[in-house]
């Protein structure tokens, strides 16, 4: 049987292309020239960019003697050549970087999510095949493509994994069918009723007792006694007042002696023991009559 027209719309209809691993972008194309003897010879160079828009890309030169054969070869160089970058979750790289690569020198910014990609030329190309969304740039120096894209490439591989790196959709399913799973989006995010759990009762935390700072012994509350001599008898290792009240006077003249001024401790024992006992009143009335006998 004659296969008719319809039939074999059918059968091309059926037929889909597969969309190539990487993109490829033309970036420049030149013709060169090589003197040997007996005249020249002409030759196409092609500066090939190429990646697959989910952090790998790659820059490749070649040269042919035709225009395809330089862009198949230049192809071919620049999937050996590849670098993989990692993103953050809005689609920008992890921090600045500055690169140059000859005379050529490429400066990339972090971006916030929308600002879309702030680039030209090779820079541009490059960035755009790579994945990244947000990106600010600043190409300085020579305009060479060659230079530029290899600097973007460089600037590139030398970024850090950001903190929150971007997971890309599809490769979420080539690990769940290589894992021999079928992967389904409904049943992923949703579980069925027999599924879920019911609710654990949390423990209910402990308060735990905070230790309570023991309060400094505060020797400015007996009569005569300053700052400075306080600290003095806190560092001879008088600290409470109970201790104070144990010692003779002479003793705490001898302590205090360093401390600039005329300083009386005849009393300061007598207070000392009132203020340790928590006679307060006492031991205010005591030393407004102090006061008093010396005014």
């Amino acid at each position: 049987m004659v296969a008719t027209s319809k039939n074999r719309k059918k059968r091309r209809g059926n037929f889909k292309r597969e969309k190539p691993e990487f993109e490829q972008k033309l970036l420049d194309l030149a013709r060169v020239t090589r003197v040997v003897k007996g005249g020249r010879r002409f030759r196409f160079r092609a500066t090939v960019v190429a990646g697959n828009r989910k952090g790998r890309v790659g820059v490749g030169v070649a040269k042919g003697t035709d225009v395809s054969q330089a862009i198949q070869k230049a192809f071919a160089d620049a999937k050996k050549h590849m670098i993989t970058v990692k993103m953050d979750q809005n689609g920008t790289i992890a921090h600045d970087v500055m690169k140059k690569k000859g005379s050529a020198k490429v400066l990339l910014k972090t971006a916030t999510e929308g600002k879309g990609i702030i680039a030209g030329g090779a820079v541009r190309t490059v960035v755009d095949l790579c994945g990244v969304k947000n990106v600010v740039s600043k190409s300085m120096g020579t305009s060479n493509k060659l230079n530029v894209a290899r600097a973007t490439v460089e600037a590139l591989s030398e970024l850090a994994e950001p903190k929150n790196p971007m997971v890309f959709k599809e490769e979420k399913k080539k690990d769940d069918r290589r894992s021999g799973r079928k992967f389904d989006r409904k049943k992923e995010d949703k579980p069925t009723k027999s599924e879920k759990k019911p609710a654990e009762a949390k423990p209910e935390k402990k308060a735990e007792a905070k230790p309570v700072k023991a309060e400094k012994t505060d020797f400015t509350k007996i009569e005569g006694v300053g700052p400075k001599i306080a600290q003095t008898l806190t560092d001879a290792g008088i600290e409470t007042f109970a201790d104070l009240a144990n010692k003779k006077p002479e003793e705490i003249q001898e302590v205090i002696k360093d401390v600039r001024g005329s300083h009386d401790a005849t009393t300061w024992p007598q207070q000392a023991s009132l203020a340790a006992e928590g006679k307060w009143d006492e031991l205010k009335q005591w030393q407004d009559e102090l006061d008093g006998g010396k005014a």
